[in-house]
């Protein structure tokens, strides 16, 4: 059964555009369009699609809002099409974490060639989209000590100053390595697991599939939210205990041994298994460098990147961790590292960040 499409967008040209490419493809029906969420609203309930395509920046009831209230009332997979202005960026970021699955980024000019050049990356996210179990903004447990307020920047923290990790046994413990990897629904999935840890958990470094404007917002959002100092990575950055580094979109990331520390490499190159960064380019040097003293988790996505990666680890006795199919938006990647035998323990996303503790108890 071909996988039913709305699209939202004030645009007349991409309202045609995407007419065009999606008449093209048999396992998709475009079943309306709309140029805004009040016109939409009417026409969902009629056509009931399985996903939407919906723009941001519209007029009579903005994108954001709409998603909002749609989530709350009738959860439909939402794929974000937006432009990556500063601002787009960010209000694109809190649609992910309002339950949207994807964001494609398009461009304000060229969009024509722009959306026929991407048709077969779009039509896959569609249909994965499709496939996803779509939920709403997680709720929040109160503020942690030591996590600054949300929307202000403490005193003591800078993007040049990192928080001082808390005083104690754990701030003098061997640094093991954590390394993360997700995609599809993981920008929530990430945020659930890192607002359960105290501020002198192991350091953690994390891939999560984003368009390249957009890691630097969202490390920046966690940062406001959790215990642990959340920025984008820099090349050279030192990971350790209290600091949670996310790789730039559009560059791969490696962890680095040195004189017993770690640290990571930012670095350019094609992407692997479609993306950049890719998960699997951060597991397989974590594989090399750090071996049995690492933990690898694995989370919501499409597709299997970090599969091979957490095999590596696995067979160096590494300690790993999936996300269990019921609390995961999408179970691709998990299930693909299940798949090859790479998984140690499978886990509800409620439980991650007691499994990082558990690995950190154990010395």
């Amino acid at each position: 059964m071909a996988v039913k499409v709305f699209v939202i967008d004030d645009s007349a040209v991409v309202r045609q555009t995407m007419m065009h490419l999606l008449s093209g493809d048999p396992e998709i029906e475009l079943v309306g369009s709309a140029p805004n969420p009040l016109i939409a609203a009417v026409a969902i309930r009629k056509a009931l699609p399985d996903v939407l395509l919906l723009d941001i920046e519209m007029p009579g009831m903005d994108g954001l809002t709409f998603l909002r209230q749609q989530m709350a009332e009738r959860p439909i997979p939402t794929v974000i099409c937006s432009t990556l202005s500063t601002q787009g960026s960010q209000i694109a970021l809190e649609a992910l974490a309002a339950g949207a699955v994807a964001v494609v980024a398009k461009p304000r000019l060229g969009l024509k060639d722009f959306l026929e050049s991407s048709r077969r990356e779009l039509l896959q996210t569609l249909k994965s989209a499709a496939r996803s179990r779509p939920r709403g903004a997680p709720v929040r447990p109160a503020a942690r000590p030591g996590a600054p307020t949300p929307g202000s920047t403490p005193a003591s923290t800078s993007a040049s100053t990192p928080r001082t990790p808390l005083a104690g046994l754990h701030a003098l413990a061997v640094n093991k390595p954590v390394v993360l990897g997700s995609s599809t629904g993981g920008t929530q999935a990430i945020e659930a697991v890192l607002l359960n840890l105290p501020a002198d958990s192991p350091g953690i470094a994390i891939v999560q599939h984003m368009p390249e404007k957009f890691t630097a917002m969202y490390a920046a959002r966690l940062n406001t939210l959790c215990a642990m100092e959340v920025r984008e990575a820099r090349d050279g950055d030192r990971l350790q205990r209290g600091v949670v580094l996310i790789a730039p979109g559009g560059r791969h990331m490696q962890l680095r041994k040195a004189g017993g520390q770690y640290s990571v490499a930012v670095i350019d190159g094609p992407p692997v298994n479609r993306h950049k960064p890719s998960v699997d380019v951060l597991f397989k040097s974590a594989a090399e460098c750090a071996g049995r003293d690492a933990l690898a988790i694995i989370l919501t996505g499409m597709g299997d990147d970090g599969a091979r990666g957490m095999k590596m680890l696995h067979d160096g006795h590494a300690r790993t961790v999936a996300q269990d199919e019921a609390s995961c938006v999408v179970f691709g990647m998990p299930m693909e590292a299940i798949k090859l035998g790479a998984v140690d323990e499978v886990l509800p996303l409620d439980q991650i960040a007691g499994a990082v503790l558990r690995f950190d108890a154990r010395g």
